[in-house]
């Protein structure tokens, strides 16, 4: 027993390990298990995506450098929880929330809010009850558009 137990602790450790988790993670709220959101990510995400989240920019945007934008942007904060990939995926709620929240710390950092409130489960179940389908890619550059807006109101840098 004691050797299985030993065994199954070299084990997670070389799982996070690999999966380059650190003591030192900065705090991201919202997010409950940064493990668990990666692991979620590799398995539902990145097949289109890619692992650092660059996508094609075609028929898989790129979330580097760009998903947390929308955030700043009227209608982008519900357009993030209403794509196909996150309203249709095979997670539950809470597993969804965490999984967006560090999808936005992990591939956009520099355009967090300071004033980031943290998607909850609640409200990814109500955004998940209104998929976008066809509307997608027309509201998508619609909110992209928006961006140099957002940039060039007062208090915005």
């Amino acid at each position: 027993m004691k050797r299985l137990a030993l065994a199954s602790a070299v084990l997670l450790a070389a799982m996070a390990a690999g999966f380059g988790v650190r003591a030192s993670e900065p705090v991201m709220r919202g997010v409950s298990n940064p493990q668990q959101a990666r692991i979620d990510y590799m398995l539902k995400c990145q097949g289109c995506h890619r692992p650092d989240g660059s996508g094609d920019d075609h028929s898989n945007p790129p979330m580097k450098h760009i998903v947390a934008r929308f955030l700043g942007v009227p209608g982008g904060r519900e357009f993030l929880g209403r794509v196909p990939g996150v309203s249709t995926v095979d997670l539950d709620d809470v597993r969804l929330t965490n999984l967006l929240n560090w999808t936005l710390y992990t591939f956009d950092p520099a355009h967090m809010p300071a004033d980031f409130r943290p998607y909850t489960p609640k409200e990814i179940g109500q955004l998940r009850r209104h998929p976008l389908r066809l509307e997608r890619a027309p509201m998508r550059a619609q909110l992209v558009a928006g961006f140099a807006q957002e940039r060039t109101r007062p208090n915005n840098p």
